[in-house]
């Protein structure tokens, strides 16, 4: 088994992701930008859902994902290819790096610009937690931690709770909703508090630091 047919046998995951083929330049930028906010990323481009390689016309599709780079992304992404051959298919292999500039946003349908992040094998709409919590990063060499009356009230819930959700923290705190994403992102770049995402939407618990 060569080595991009062992990624193949992988699947689909937070890191990767199989397309036939890409005919939209928009659509296609929510992946790359989903992989450049989150932990980078690799597109294998000729590969079926259910990892069957299917090949592809790779300058095509290299000059439609070099358009959605830097006509759809904002700011633009680098990325580098390569055209591995299977039993005479070509595959088309897309690797984006985890960026230091996020977040990166890709255009809509209706000319907005979107953040996106990676989760599992999906492209999902950052919130604004998550927004804050890279705004945060930059920051975080330069402040330090506040411990203030709203944090203590929330420890305290989180000594009585495993988790707690954005609402409740908001009114244990008694901040609205704009100062209490503030706070728990900077929790969260402190590494006191994680947020874990669901279908659901996202709760939050402290990180045991023993």
């Amino acid at each position: 088994m060569s080595w991009i047919e062992r990624l193949i046998s992988e699947g689909e995951h937070q890191c990767q992701d199989f397309k036939m083929r890409v005919d939209d330049a928009r659509k296609i930028a929510r992946t790359l930008v989903a992989f450049a906010n989150t932990d980078g990323g690799r597109l294998l481009i000729g590969v079926k859902d259910n990892g069957t390689i299917c090949g592809v016309r790779a300058e095509e599709e290299l000059h439609v994902i070099e358009q959605a780079a830097e006509m759809y992304c904002k700011p633009a992404i680098a990325l580098s290819s390569q055209i591995w051959w299977v039993n005479y298919l070509p595959v088309l292999e897309i690797v984006v790096e985890p960026s230091h500039t996020r977040p990166h946003r890709a255009e809509n349908d209706e000319g907005k610009w979107i953040a996106y992040m990676r989760q599992a094998d999906k492209n999902i709409k950052a919130n604004g937690i998550t927004l804050k919590v890279w705004q945060h990063e930059e920051e975080r060499n330069t402040t330090q931690f506040e411990y203030d009356e709203q944090k203590e009230q929330l420890f305290d819930a989180f000594q009585k709770n495993e988790k707690l959700g954005f609402s409740r923290i908001s009114r244990i705190t008694g901040l609205n909703k704009w100062h209490t994403e503030d706070m728990l992102a900077q929790l969260i770049v402190w590494d006191v508090v994680e947020m874990v995402l669901n279908e659901k939407g996202c709760h939050f618990r402290i990180l045991d630091t023993e």
